[in-house]
Formats: C-alpha cells, structure tokens, sequence
C-alpha cells in the first residue's frame, strides 16, 4: 500500500527476467551488460537494457527481496521523491562504472568486458539513506556478543548479492558511491537528475492505478513477537498508536462542537484588530484562549509530497506535537 513504484520494480523485472530464463534465452543477448559493445560500437542503448533486467535468478531474488525492504522510503518520500532517487543514482551509477572498469584496468591491468546486469545500482545506492535514516532496533543478541537488529535481516542480503558475481563489486561500490553523492546534495545532483513534475503526474494517471493496492478495510491483529525485546517494541507502538487516536478523536470532536458556526475572527482579522478599542472588555476573554500549536510549514510539505492532503498533515502534526515521524507513521496507518 503507497508504494506503486515499488510494487512495480518489484513485478516487471522480476517477470521479464524469470521468462528470459525459461522461455527466451536466445533474447539474453540484448539484455547483456556488454561495455565492449558500449564503448566500441557506440551501443549505448545496452546501458538501458542490461541495467535494467537481471540475467540471474539468484540476482533476481535478491534485489527483489531488498527492493521489498526498501519500499518504506517511498512511503516516507512520495513516489516522486523516491522516483527521483532512483533515477539519479541509476545515471550516476552508469558513468562510475565505467571510471572503475577504467581505474581497475589501469591499476591492475584487468580488462572488463561485461558486468552482471540488472537494477543493481539504484538498489545498492538505497543502502545509503537505510544505514542513515532508518533507526536501528536490537531485537536479540546471539553468543552475548553479536547483536541482531530489525536491519540485519537486510544487510544479509546485500552481502549475500555482493557475493553472487565476480565482479559485482564494481556495481555495489558504484552505486554506494552514487547514493551518497545524491543524499548529500553535492553539486545540487538532486536538482539536477529529478522526475518533472509533469512526468510524474503522467505516471501518475497511467501507471499508478495499474500498480497501486487498496487500503486495507480492517485492521488484522499481529501476533506477539517470540521475543521479550520485540513484545516490549509492539506494546510500545500500540501505546503511541493508542494516545495519538485519542489526540486526533479530541480535536475532530471540538471541531463538531463549533457545528456550523461562522468564526470570523479567523475569517477577518482585520476588523476585529480595526475596532478593537471600542470593544476593550472583550480582550481578556481572547488573551485567555491557548494559541493553536503552530506546525512547520516544511514538515506540512514534505508530508503533502507524501501524498496526504493539507488538512490530514496539519491535523496529524498538532496531534503529534509537530513530531514528523509520529505523524507519518499515524497517516500511513489510517
């Protein structure tokens, strides 16, 4: 759920890759990461298809199960946002690889021909924002030394599709390279190398129907954890989720109680600030009313490119005291 794109790379590559396989091995050929053929023959069209489908099954499986995980950061993003990451580290990814076949071939005299091909690049590159902004949670520790968190379980998979390939470190180590080049803003290359916003709504209209899910009808209740560690975080989320109901409830219920009343002190302040000295015993009841918790109007934007609405994001925002996680996290559950 909210996360179209995701879905989408998860599905079509994956599809493709498993019919080259079984069905169409003799069209492999157009889907091979050839830098021969890219840097002799002028072939830039492989750049497309042999970064886009993976050849291996193992590789396959692997990329998919992390583009599984990584799905939270276009939940956070928006679909824009997170289309954007990925473009740009697909196109900064292509011109690293090619520096470090050239560096490798310089330094160690190892000609390159072909690297392994897929959607490697972006996927290594979102480890950056993962190992940066996703919080780390200890779930349990193995020998009382070796600690096992809610990250391990992805970071496993990265080590196990680094391994998969002889030269597959290229591409991870390109891809790490591009993703923080592109997280840390350097030379504005996150202005630079972004989805338009007209090309987004395109997708948006065509695509995102096609690939969207719908939100669940009624909540399925979760099991506990088989650990003390992880019953302890579930309780935890349920209270957070619990007491930022009630603030919500609190609010949506004041607002009724107005009923259709007109305020139009808020609607018109400037005749009420007009004529403000003919009605001076009027101040001290105003003065006496608590001012609204005021929201940042940055956090309302990221929350709107999210795809919430104006009035759920500052809604959100006063209920969870202008905390953006609590409150992403409240909207994405309801």
């Amino acid at each position: 759920d909210k996360a179209p794109l995701s879905k989408s790379l998860l599905l079509v590559p994956s599809a493709i890759s498993i019919l080259l396989t079984l069905l169409f091995q003799h069209y492999q050929k157009f889907f091979a990461y050839n830098l021969q053929a890219v840097k002799e023959d002028f072939q830039i069209w492989r750049l497309v298809c042999g970064r886009t489908i993976c050849l291996d099954l193992k590789d396959t499986f692997c990329s998919s199960l992390l583009i599984y995980n990584f799905r939270i950061f276009e939940r956070r993003y928006g679909s824009r946002k997170f289309s954007s990451f990925l473009l740009g580290a697909w196109m900064l990814s292509a011109l690293f690889d090619l520096l470090l076949v050239e560096i490798t071939q310089y330094i160690f005299g190892i000609t390159i021909n072909s690297l392994p091909s897929g959607f490697l690049g972006p996927v290594f590159a979102l480890f950056v924002p993962f190992y940066s902004s996703i919080p780390r949670v200890q779930v349990t520790q193995v020998l009382g030394h070796f600690s096992i968190t809610n990250k391990s379980l992805v970071y496993i998979l990265g080590l196990q599709l680094l391994t998969s390939g002889s030269y597959i470190w290229i591409l991870a180590l390109s891809g790490l390279i591009s993703g923080i080049c592109y997280n840390s803003s350097i030379l504005k290359v996150h202005r630079i190398l972004c989805v338009p916003r007209w090309v987004a709504k395109i997708f948006s209209w065509t695509l995102e129907p096609v690939f969207s899910s719908a939100e669940p009808t009624s909540e399925v209740r979760v099991g506990m954890g088989a650990t003390v560690d992880i019953q302890r975080q579930q309780r935890m989320e349920l209270l957070d989720r619990q007491i930022m109901m009630s603030q919500v409830a609190q609010m949506r219920r004041q607002r009724q109680q107005q009923g259709g009343m007109i305020n139009w002190n808020r609607l018109f302040p400037p005749l009420r600030h007009r004529h403000n000295a003919n009605y001076q015993d009027h101040r001290p009841s105003e003065q006496g009313i608590p001012p609204p918790t005021e929201v940042s109007e940055e956090q309302v934007a990221r929350l709107m490119e999210m795809g919430f609405s104006r009035g759920d994001a500052l809604e959100a925002l006063r209920a969870s005291n202008n905390d953006l996680n609590v409150a992403t996290n409240f909207l994405l559950q309801h």
